[in-house]
């Protein structure tokens, strides 16, 4: 049996979350789309938020990019928590900044496998 650590599990959990976040912007029903173009962005700009999640989610799968992932997510879901906070959507914050806070602790997880060992 397998050991999986928390550390791996908290890592996947929110790369899946990416995932199913890339997926409703990729294929945007019509309230996302609506959305979007209410706070004045283009037309494809769901496109580009949707694939934005889907590079987070594949970087956070991996130990090797998981600094990268985390710090990608955290800047994406901080963009969101400023679009809604600019127009005056707060309660529509609450997720942006909760899934940016478990990014940056996932990534402060893997920062000591990025540094360079001193021995």
């Amino acid at each position: 049996m397998s050991k999986i650590s928390w550390h791996q599990v908290s890592a996947l959990a929110l790369a899946a979350f990416f995932v199913v976040g890339s997926l409703s912007n990729i294929f945007a029903p019509g309230s996302i789309y609506e959305e979007y173009l209410r706070w004045g962005y283009p037309y494809w700009f769901h496109f580009v938020t949707g694939s934005l999640e889907l590079t987070t989610a594949v970087l956070l799968a991996r130990a090797r990019t998981r600094l990268w992932g985390s710090a990608l997510g955290c800047t994406v879901m901080l963009a969101a928590l400023a679009t809604v906070t600019l127009h005056g959507e707060y309660g529509h914050g609450v997720a942006p900044l909760v899934v940016a806070t478990l990014s940056i602790v996932v990534g402060w997880i893997a920062w000591p496998k990025r540094l360079p060992s001193s021995a």
